[in-house]
């Protein structure tokens, strides 16, 4: 395969500060010269090579196709007949990910802030799906369709669009034991996601029990899930609604530090449980993350928004 170069970003996602957040690594495969030689470089050995090499939570892939520009647009989402479009592919450093969240929003940060594509909705086609993202300054848009706390900012935000992914409550015969080194914590509920990928969803009494949690990851591999969530409300008076922390050792990231696919279970399994359509989650990873959520209970969709900040630009050749 001959030598290309092609741009790099890394970005924090679900962070305003730079090494905060959830990392991921953002390649666009595209050449103004040659746009065919840049899918020639679509080869999964090619990019999970690249992806180790990160070393990052994640690393999208992104390859351009479609127009840019303004058109109609119907569905009042940001999304037109002319909205730029980008295959995209999610690697961790040891597996491909069926969806990714925080790598998704990135993807959409580095376009938009680097002036690469000129609208402020794209449309990501990934094998399970279309995604769509958009950009939002401030509270602009929908009318208190977030939390308090993300009304006093000003700033760039992404918004992705996600299909809610359901939960079933697990039947004890059919879940692993979970890992002793849960410190105690009080087991409230015990939930699957059910959908291409599963993970368990596993509901502890305090935010405490949620940042003292110390799962054993040689035990959390062996699970036949993608990862394991610990979940709980939020301290009383703060401004989340509910916290979590989330392994994925299986897939190389013993702790994701924000993951946000998971929050298509937890918005309405924590909307229903609170009675809430608008919430503000928190990731309790040492980095740490906030992402802002709208259940659409009628739709079934799940609104996260987060802001981003880049970090790193450069050339990959290979």
């Amino acid at each position: 395969m001959p030598k290309r170069a092609f741009r790099y970003a890394v970005v924090d996602a679900f962070t305003d500060e730079p090494f905060k957040g959830n990392s991921a690594a953002v390649c666009l495969l595209e050449d103004d010269d040659d746009a065919g030689a840049a899918r020639d470089h679509l080869d999964e050995r090619w990019m999970q090579s690249v992806a180790a090499e990160f070393n990052t939570p994640i690393t999208a892939f992104l390859v351009r196709f479609g127009a840019a520009g303004a058109g109609t647009d119907a569905a009042g989402d940001g999304v037109t007949a002319l909205t730029p479009q980008f295959r995209i592919r999610w690697f961790t450093p040891v597996r491909e990910s069926e969806l990714c969240g925080h790598g998704t929003l990135a993807a959409a940060h580095y376009l938009i802030s680097s002036g690469l594509v000129e609208c402020d909705a794209i449309e990501f086609v990934a094998k399970s799906g279309r995604l769509t993202a958009k950009k939002v300054v401030g509270s602009k848009g929908r009318n208190n369709l977030y939390s308090p706390a993300q009304h006093t900012c000003s700033k760039f935000f992404v918004e992705l669009d996600f299909p809610v992914i359901p939960v079933v409550k697990c039947n004890s015969a059919e879940v692993f034991s979970l890992p002793d080194t849960l410190n105690g914590a009080s087991v409230i509920n015990e939930l699957q996601a059910v959908s291409a990928f599963s993970d368990l969803i596993v509901e502890v009494s305090s935010c405490d029990e949620v940042e003292n949690v110390c799962p054993n990851v040689a035990e959390l591999v062996q699970c036949p899930v993608r990862g394991v969530a610990i979940t709980g409300p939020a301290r009383e008076g703060s401004s989340y609604d509910f916290v979590t922390r989330f392994f994925s050792p299986k897939y190389g990231i013993n702790e994701d530090p924000v993951c946000a696919s998971v929050h298509c279970s937890l918005a309405p399994y924590w909307g229903q449980k609170l009675g809430k359509h608008n919430m503000t989650a928190f990731m309790a990873s040492p980095r740490s993350g906030t992402l802002y959520l709208q259940w659409d209970e009628e739709t079934q969709r799940v609104r996260i928004r987060g802001e981003a900040i880049t970090v790193m630009v450069g050339t990959l050749h290979a």
